[in-house]
């Protein structure tokens, strides 16, 4: 039996009203591309805010209402990453451990 998505709750969109004033009081930037996120765009626009599950809710369901997995990012950024997980890899080491 398939789960319902938790983001279609009146406890996400809390939430969301929650993340979405945190980030803007802080003008945080989007955690993917790391450029300035447009706070006043219209929602659904590539610049607006949208927040993002590092943990995608599609493999980690229990993280979904985790503010500690939900990052700013750009409708735009968001949507390109998908339902990928963390996609900002660490670069290659500086020298053989």
């Amino acid at each position: 039996m398939k789960e319902r998505d938790p983001r279609g709750t009146k406890r996400w969109q809390k939430l969301r009203l929650n993340l979405y004033e945190r980030d803007r009081r802080a003008n945080a930037p989007c955690w993917i591309c790391g450029q300035p996120i447009d706070y006043r765009a219209p929602s659904g626009t590539p610049d607006a805010w949208e927040p993002d599950h590092v943990l995608p809710v599609a493999s980690r369901p229990d993280l979904a209402f985790d503010p500690g997995n939900i990052r700013p990012s750009h409708c735009s950024c968001n949507r390109a990453r998908g339902k990928k997980g963390n996609t900002n890899d660490l670069g290659s080491p500086s020298r053989a451990w």
